[in-house]
């Protein structure tokens, strides 16, 4: 009786324990890894892996744990994968990374690297795909950037949006060389002016009437008017404004590829998930997020109706 008594409860606390034991699609398999992201602009690949990757490489290599240390060098581009020992904690993994690349010497005018998000290499668990019979390309990439991003990054388990595809919006200064040589300008002269041009300043307050007045100069640039309106330069008292010199428009960045649904030119975006992060309750989650925005853009864009096709990485 007392080994049958013991049977049975020994049953009953295995049937518990598998009822609340985390099940999970896709568990992390791989060593944790720390992504270190640096954009030199306009370097070829191999100035990019002489100048950048290989410091960051040499300050990384002999780090605590460090298993493997891979790099990719592409054209204004250099990925880092800091490999670590299985088992080590991820946000210990980040800190000392953190710390050996402020040994790396990066190049004069190059940013600072940075780390990519926590995330796994198995952590890519939906494509989701913007598409629309009316909405323009450059409208589609805008709702994805500014709607889409944001609520699927407040999903819990949620490590990064990705997209590709569609157009992304810029408001773009096309410079006649002529007209520069007219007016005696340079074209760095007309970026800087561009530069210095999007930005507010603050000039504190005035007491009045015991009342406080903020002073503010607002130059924040928020339509291509504002744009063409900018001083470039001043001659003889007048001034010579960018729109003087440059057609100003809104237009579309240069591609490097692009991103389709059924054979329709769409805007795609990978959702990763955390580490630890249970996939099959996130992906309920994006499901959700990606019905509320197709109802959200039905009630805005009446006459554009959006639709946001999801599609599982995984078999449920």
């Amino acid at each position: 009786m007392l080994v049958i008594a013991l049977a049975v409860a020994l049953l009953i606390y295995g049937g518990v324990v598998t009822l609340r034991a985390p099940i999970d699609v896709f568990p992390d398999l791989t060593a944790p890894t720390v992504t270190i992201i640096t954009e030199p602009s306009g370097l070829a690949p191999e100035e990019v892996e002489s100048l950048v990757t290989l410091p960051i490489e040499s300050a990384i290599n002999g780090a605590p744990g460090v298993l493997r240390v891979r790099s990719n060098s592409a054209i204004g581009l250099s990925l880092v994968f800091v490999e670590f020992e299985m088992g080590t904690d991820i946000y210990r993994a980040r800190q000392l990374v953190t710390e050996k690349l402020q040994q790396a010497q990066m190049p004069a005018g190059v940013k600072p690297p940075v780390l990519g998000p926590v995330s796994s290499t198995m952590g890519e668990i939906m494509l989701i795909s913007l598409v629309s019979e009316e909405t323009s390309l450059m409208e589609l990439r805008s709702l994805a950037n500014w709607v889409l991003r944001p609520r699927l990054l407040s999903i819990a388990g949620v490590s990064q949006v990705t997209f590709i595809g569609g157009e992304q919006k810029q408001f773009q200064a096309l410079v006649d060389p002529a007209k520069l040589a007219d007016y005696g300008l340079t074209l760095k002269e007309v970026s800087d002016a561009i530069a210095a041009a999007n930005a507010n300043a603050g000039g504190g307050f005035v007491e009045q009437a015991q009342q406080e007045y903020l002073i503010r100069g607002r130059g924040r640039i928020y339509s291509p008017e504002d744009l063409a309106n900018s001083v470039v330069a001043v001659r003889n008292g007048a001034p010579i404004l960018v729109k003087n010199v440059a057609e100003v428009k809104i237009g579309a960045a240069i591609k490097r590829g692009d991103g389709s649904f059924n054979m329709r030119k769409a805007v795609v975006a990978t959702v990763t998930r955390q580490p630890n992060a249970n996939t099959l309750e996130t992906t309920e989650k994006i499901e959700e997020a990606a019905a509320a925005i197709t109802a959200f853009s039905a009630s805005m864009f009446r006459n554009r109706p959006l639709r946001a096709d999801c599609k599982s990485m995984c078999p449920y």
